[in-house]
């Protein structure tokens, strides 16, 4: 009917009034939508930056008297070596072929130490001379059983999968290495003074050290 047909093409009241607000505020009925566009536009660039931001900082190595500033020194990657989910870097010098080292064994090894982080210095040496001990070489080797936590982290993950007669190398960050910077809560721990002396001096360093430490492992037994 022409009723209807009247009702169908009068524009809503609604419609009107909406009409008549963007009109007098000077807007076009497109540039509301140009307006969420671009905002949105900005908050995405926006996390592009905070993501790059913090990937950066991921990629800075922590130093106590440049921490909170967001700037220095790159950390170690070295493209020769299998980097773990922990940011371990491990590199098999030799496979060994004997028993596999798992979770409640007692590893017994060889090691070697070096503050690469910090003009490469050994803290200590591997196959260095034993004597002083009368019962055998494994007196004067490190032991630990795998899983009980008295190593560091770097330790209890590069072990895993290890097998007797086997040499792994690996770069430790300073969260998989010494608690708190401190040698003494967990092992491996130098034998010598001078040993303890040169990694003291990097752990306990309050100022632009990098504390990336490199050890060698040579796994001689898994009892």
């Amino acid at each position: 009917c022409i009723l209807c047909m009247n009702l169908r093409l009068q524009p809503s009241k609604q419609l009107l009034r909406t009409s008549k607000v963007r009109t007098s505020q000077g807007l076009k009925p497109q540039s509301c939508s140009k307006k969420r566009t671009a905002l949105k536009t900005l908050f995405l660039s926006g996390l592009a930056v905070q993501q790059q931001l913090l990937s950066k900082a991921e990629n800075i190595e922590p130093m106590e008297s440049l921490k909170g500033k967001g700037y220095g020194k790159t950390r170690m990657r070295f493209s020769d070596y299998d980097m773990t989910s922990s940011g371990l870097q491990i590199k098999d010098m030799k496979l060994g072929n004997g028993k596999e080292a798992k979770q409640g064994d007692t590893c017994i090894i060889d090691w070697s130490g070096y503050t690469i982080g910090y003009y490469g210095r050994p803290f200590e040496a591997r196959d260095k001379a034993k004597g002083g001990a009368f019962t055998g070489e494994e007196k004067e080797l490190f032991r630990f059983v795998l899983g009980e936590n008295k190593v560091i982290p770097a330790f209890e993950e590069a072990l895993q999968g290890m097998r007797e007669g086997g040499i792994r190398r690996i770069v430790v960050p300073v969260e998989l290495g010494y608690p708190d910077n401190d040698m003494k809560k967990k092992g491996p721990k130098p034998t010598t003074f001078s040993g303890k002396r040169a990694l003291g001096f990097v752990l306990e360093n309050q100022g632009m050290i990098d504390k990336t430490l490199l050890f060698d492992i040579e796994l001689i037994k898994v009892k």
